[in-house]
């Protein structure tokens, strides 16, 4: 992980940095075939919430946002489908996104640490992610941090996709 990468929660001010990154974000996912995102999901007033319940992380790289990560413990009622137990209380990271000139500096990664540090405080054990079936990064990136492959689900309100789902055990502390 890159030294200059700082970790912290969001803030208002941060709304229209983090409009604009995902603006940068979904065309290129659009483009590699992956349609997670659209223009109009997720958007301003999803990441407002966010910011109000005090779920959304921001990583700044020299100064500049350079990814968001919503940490929650809200599992969609599909992650029933998965090969885990839906019934454990979990940490889920929902729209991780990087900046395209930040990408390859380590910012996934200290995320996905702060979702780990996240769990470890609430005194959960179990981290959970889902990501489009057509997106290779998050594919490779997630078992090198120790997820292992939890299967494959639709999501009601994402008509169409497929998503492979990871999950994480930490160890007790």
């Amino acid at each position: 992980m890159a030294a200059d990468v700082t970790i912290r929660r969001a803030t208002m001010a941060d709304l229209s940095a983090i409009v604009a990154l995902v603006r940068e974000v979904v065309p290129l996912m659009n483009a590699a075939g992956n349609y997670q995102w659209t223009s109009e999901y997720p958007n301003e007033a999803v990441f407002r919430q966010d910011i109000e319940r005090q779920h959304l992380w921001v990583a700044t790289l020299g100064g500049q946002l350079a990814g968001i990560a919503a940490l929650t413990q809200d599992q969609d009622a599909e992650y029933a489908d998965a090969n885990w137990d839906a019934a454990e209380p979990a940490l889920v990271t929902h729209r991780l996104a990087v900046s395209p000139t930040a990408q390859g500096h380590g910012v996934a990664q200290a995320l996905l640490a702060q979702a780990e540090h996240e769990a470890r405080a609430l005194g959960l054990r179990t981290l959970r992610v889902d990501t489009n079936s057509e997106n290779a990064a998050t594919q490779r990136l997630f078992p090198k941090l120790g997820y292992r492959f939890a299967g494959e689900i639709k999501l009601a309100f994402r008509p169409g996709l497929r998503f492979f789902c990871y999950e994480k055990q930490l160890s007790a502390v």
